[in-house]
């Protein structure tokens, strides 16, 4: 029992600080999406272990490090919870669009249980609606939604990283963007509500850092990143959306947010993980969601399964110029942040993809 409690206990130091060294290598990476998980586990493990603490030097120490990161497991997560400040719904209704519906879902390529996904359109009825992973056989299932949605951008790629989206509302300009390779699609959208609101909706869906697929986080890095200096001085309220293969407290997501200049609209509302739907202990926050100071999330949840490994992220929000309650909630980056978000970009731009 005492030789395993300290084997777990270095093995949880170990993964749980990993994510400190900011070497793109999946090694490195991957553990930022355990922490969850983590700290589960780390709070099994640090009260057993003080029964064979003693006068043992060594085992204080480990002790120490263990209770410094589940101190900061606690940080990042204590504000996805209610007892974080999250924004209040405008009351200005003089001022505040109408509401608008969004689902985005990582459908996977290989479900072929196409009814469960149109079924749920058919039903929740959103006024846009993002999908990733959807090739040539997913386009054809949901082309019996194209009545209702008669404004769409195709993006059909049987590489796991085909995008479409629908919607009901008023398109002016949408443009498909391929910022670190010719295979890794991004869909921009300029849209607008009902009652004459424009905004700018971004679909993302970067490959990830894994041992099966991409070795390291280089295209995704150069890739979030690119979205984020792209839409960081737009005028209109901008939304951005999809599997972005990472989590909201890893380095780059945070680079993503000081850069956009948007909001991490699941602060103060819930983990809500999204991946992986068939495997609850493994579950992670990958399916995630920015918006602008100007942009109030009514609205943010998960929907069950579809086939898919990914649960649909469902989203209502509101547009209110006038309002800017949410404006300290932006972070800027700083001159040696600003140089590392133009270097990950460079070099997701040379790296060349593994698996695609």
């Amino acid at each position: 029992m005492y030789t395993i409690l300290i084997v777990l206990s270095i093995v949880l130091i170990v993964l749980s600080a990993l994510p400190f060294i900011q070497n793109q290598h999946w090694v490195f990476r991957v553990p930022d999406f355990m922490r969850l998980q983590l700290l589960f586990l780390q709070l099994i493990i640090f009260p057993l272990t003080f029964f064979f603490v003693g006068d043992k030097l060594w085992l204080w120490i480990l002790q120490g490090a263990q209770l410094a990161l589940v101190v900061f497991h606690i940080y990042i997560f204590i504000r996805y919870t209610k007892f974080w400040r999250s924004q209040k719904r405008n009351d200005d209704k003089k001022n505040a669009s109408k509401s608008v519906r969004l689902i985005a879902c990582n459908i996977y390529q290989y479900n072929k249980a196409f009814h469960r996904f149109t079924e749920l359109i058919e039903k929740e009825d959103p006024d846009i609606f993002l999908t990733m992973e959807s090739d040539s056989n997913w386009e054809e299932a949901m082309s019996s939604l194209e009545s209702k949605y008669p404004n769409f951008q195709k993006v059909t790629l049987d590489n796991t990283y085909g995008m479409h989206l629908y919607t009901r509302l008023k398109m002016h300009r949408v443009e498909t963007h391929y910022f670190v390779a010719d295979d890794l699609p991004s869909i921009e959208a300029e849209l607008e509500t009902p009652d004459g609101q424009r905004f700018v909706f971004f679909g993302v869906h970067p490959p990830p850092p894994s041992p099966t697929e991409e070795k390291n986080s280089k295209e995704r890095d150069g890739d979030l990143l690119s979205v984020a200096k792209k839409v960081r001085d737009y005028d209109l309220p901008v939304i951005v959306a999809g599997d972005f293969n990472n989590v909201a407290w890893a380095r780059t997501s945070i680079l993503f947010k000081k850069t956009s200049k948007l909001i991490d609209a699941r602060i103060g509302r819930g983990i809500l993980a999204t991946f992986h739907a068939k495997y609850w202990l493994f579950r992670v926050p990958l399916d995630l969601l920015f918006h602008s100071t100007s942009v109030f999330i009514d609205k943010l949840f998960t929907y069950p399964s579809i086939g898919s490994d990914h649960f649909p992220v469902g989203c209502t929000f509101h547009i209110n110029l006038g309002n800017q309650s949410q404006s300290k909630d932006v972070k800027n980056l700083d001159a040696e942040e600003a140089e590392e978000v133009d270097e990950r970009i460079r070099e997701g731009k040379e790296e060349e993809g593994d698996n695609r």
